[in-house]
Protein backbone atom coordinates (compact mmCIF):
# COMPACT_ATOMS: atom_id res chain seq x y z
CA UNK A 1 0.00 0.00 0.00
CA UNK A 2 1.19 3.53 -0.78
CA UNK A 3 2.61 5.43 2.22
CA UNK A 4 0.20 8.37 1.70
CA UNK A 5 -2.74 5.97 1.72
CA UNK A 6 -1.47 4.33 4.92
CA UNK A 7 -0.93 7.71 6.57
CA UNK A 8 -4.46 8.85 5.65
CA UNK A 9 -5.91 5.59 6.97
CA UNK A 10 -4.04 6.10 10.26
CA UNK A 11 -5.44 9.62 10.56
CA UNK A 12 -8.97 8.39 9.77
CA UNK A 13 -8.78 5.90 12.65
CA UNK A 14 -7.29 8.43 15.09
CA UNK A 15 -10.14 10.86 14.32
CA UNK A 16 -12.62 8.18 15.43
CA UNK A 17 -11.04 7.44 18.83
CA UNK A 18 -13.64 8.72 21.31
CA UNK A 19 -12.89 11.24 24.01
CA UNK A 20 -11.56 9.47 27.11
CA UNK A 21 -10.30 6.50 25.09
CA UNK A 22 -6.92 5.65 23.59
CA UNK A 23 -5.30 3.28 21.11
CA UNK A 24 -1.67 2.25 20.99
CA UNK A 25 0.62 2.68 18.02
CA UNK A 26 0.61 -1.10 17.74
CA UNK A 27 -3.19 -1.42 17.77
CA UNK A 28 -3.52 1.20 15.05
CA UNK A 29 -0.79 -0.54 13.07
CA UNK A 30 -2.65 -3.85 13.28
CA UNK A 31 -5.88 -2.22 12.10
CA UNK A 32 -4.16 -0.55 9.15
CA UNK A 33 -1.82 -3.42 8.35
CA UNK A 34 1.45 -1.70 9.19
CA UNK A 35 3.85 -1.50 12.13
CA UNK A 36 3.86 0.78 15.16
CA UNK A 37 6.91 2.68 13.90
CA UNK A 38 5.04 3.69 10.76
CA UNK A 39 2.15 4.87 12.91
CA UNK A 40 4.58 6.91 15.05
CA UNK A 41 6.11 8.45 11.92
CA UNK A 42 2.67 9.43 10.64
CA UNK A 43 1.76 10.93 14.02
CA UNK A 44 4.87 13.13 13.99
CA UNK A 45 3.44 14.82 10.89
CA UNK A 46 -0.24 14.76 11.81
CA UNK A 47 -2.56 17.54 10.67
CA UNK A 48 -3.90 20.20 13.02
CA UNK A 49 -7.05 19.23 14.84
CA UNK A 50 -6.26 15.51 14.96
CA UNK A 51 -6.65 14.12 18.50
CA UNK A 52 -3.03 12.93 18.50
CA UNK A 53 -2.96 12.75 22.28
CA UNK A 54 -5.20 9.64 22.18
CA UNK A 55 -2.41 7.59 20.57
CA UNK A 56 -0.17 6.08 23.24
CA UNK A 57 2.54 3.53 23.78
CA UNK A 58 1.86 -0.07 24.67
CA UNK A 59 0.72 -0.60 28.21
CA UNK A 60 -0.54 2.96 28.75
CA UNK A 61 2.69 4.90 28.39
CA UNK A 62 3.29 8.27 26.84
CA UNK A 63 5.86 7.96 24.06
CA UNK A 64 5.60 11.54 22.82
CA UNK A 65 8.96 13.34 23.06
CA UNK A 66 9.82 16.55 24.87
CA UNK A 67 7.30 19.09 26.08
CA UNK A 68 4.53 17.42 24.09
CA UNK A 69 4.57 14.54 26.58
CA UNK A 70 3.31 16.94 29.25
CA UNK A 71 0.68 18.36 26.88
CA UNK A 72 -0.47 14.84 26.00
CA UNK A 73 -0.73 13.87 29.65
CA UNK A 74 -2.74 17.00 30.50
CA UNK A 75 -5.13 16.45 27.59
CA UNK A 76 -5.70 12.83 28.58
CA UNK A 77 -6.33 13.84 32.20
CA UNK A 78 -8.82 16.46 30.98
CA UNK A 79 -10.67 13.64 29.18
CA UNK A 80 -10.91 11.60 32.38
CA UNK A 81 -7.92 9.28 32.09
CA UNK A 82 -6.36 8.68 35.50
CA UNK A 83 -2.63 8.21 35.71
CA UNK A 84 -0.71 6.16 38.24
CA UNK A 85 2.82 7.42 38.16
CA UNK A 86 4.00 7.71 34.56
CA UNK A 87 1.28 5.61 32.99
CA UNK A 88 -2.31 4.45 33.18
CA UNK A 89 -4.28 1.23 32.75
CA UNK A 90 -4.30 0.72 28.99
CA UNK A 91 -6.89 -2.04 29.24
CA UNK A 92 -9.26 0.28 31.10
CA UNK A 93 -9.08 3.15 28.58
CA UNK A 94 -8.43 1.25 25.34
CA UNK A 95 -11.05 1.93 22.69
CA UNK A 96 -13.15 -1.23 22.85
CA UNK A 97 -15.53 -0.69 20.00
CA UNK A 98 -15.25 -4.28 18.79
CA UNK A 99 -15.70 -2.95 15.27
CA UNK A 100 -12.69 -0.88 14.39
CA UNK A 101 -13.14 1.29 11.31
CA UNK A 102 -11.79 -0.46 8.26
Amino acid sequence: MDSAIIRNEIYRIVRKIPRGSVLSYGDIGRIVGTGPRQVAAAMRACPAGLPWHRVVGAGGTIRTPGEYAWIQRERLIAEGIRFRGRGFSYDLYRWKTGKYPH
